[in-house]
């Protein structure tokens, strides 16, 4: 069964500088703590990476996956699927940024499946987690860019 989830925050930043900190693939890895290694697999006419590979620490162990990122609602919107993962069956989410004065809300959405079974209050959990780290990360560093 998959498991949505939306999570929201508020970040000191403009929703162009935090779209720059989510577009930035290759430095993912300096601020998001999860992730092991982010390969850009293919970029778009434009050089934005559309097809990127992830390996990251999960269940206590190591998944890869590939995502497919959607560019069509660019600045204020940045969405993906999964077209490849060995431990989920669905990964597939986006970003969107409201800007509000000074500072933007930034809503994540997430949907995920997994390919092995797990109880539905942990699949809850992990969305949870994965969200709310996220969301802290991408807030500290576009805080820190602006």
């Amino acid at each position: 069964m998959t498991q949505r989830a939306t999570e929201s925050i508020t970040v000191n930043a403009s929703p162009e500088t935090i779209y720059a900190v989510v577009t930035n693939f290759e430095h993912y890895a300096d601020w998001v703590s999860d992730l092991k290694r982010i390969d850009v697999v293919s970029r778009d006419e434009q050089g934005r990476g559309l097809e990127v590979e992830f390996r990251a620490a999960a269940f206590g162990r190591s998944t890869t996956y590939t995502l497919h990122y959607d560019y069509s609602k660019a600045p204020r919107e940045l969405s993906w699927r999964q077209i490849q993962g060995d431990l989920t069956e669905t990964l597939n989410g986006r970003y969107t940024f409201e800007a509000d004065g000074d500072e933007t809300k930034v809503t994540y959405d997430l949907e995920v499946e997994l390919l092995v079974p797990i109880p539905t209050f942990i699949k809850s959990r992990a969305a949870y987690r994965i969200q709310t780290q996220a969301l802290r990360e991408l807030k500290a560093q576009a805080e820190r860019r602006q």
